[in-house]
């Protein structure tokens, strides 16, 4: 099965999910812990949109 995004893309989120799953992930500004595991992937992506990796733009 093909790659959907970059490999460095792929770590972000997974970083991103371990600490969806340790309950330390917060939302932006409010500061709310997320409770979405969607909401966490977009997390995760849009974290690594803004170091510049590849990733497909959001539809």
């Amino acid at each position: 099965m093909p790659r959907k995004y970059s490999k460095k893309a792929s770590r972000k989120v997974e970083k991103t999910m371990h600490e969806y799953k340790r309950g330390k992930l917060h939302v932006g500004r409010s500061g709310r812990v997320v409770r979405s595991r969607k909401q966490a992937i977009a997390i995760g992506l849009s974290q690594a949109r803004k170091e510049g990796v590849k990733v497909p733009r959001k539809r």
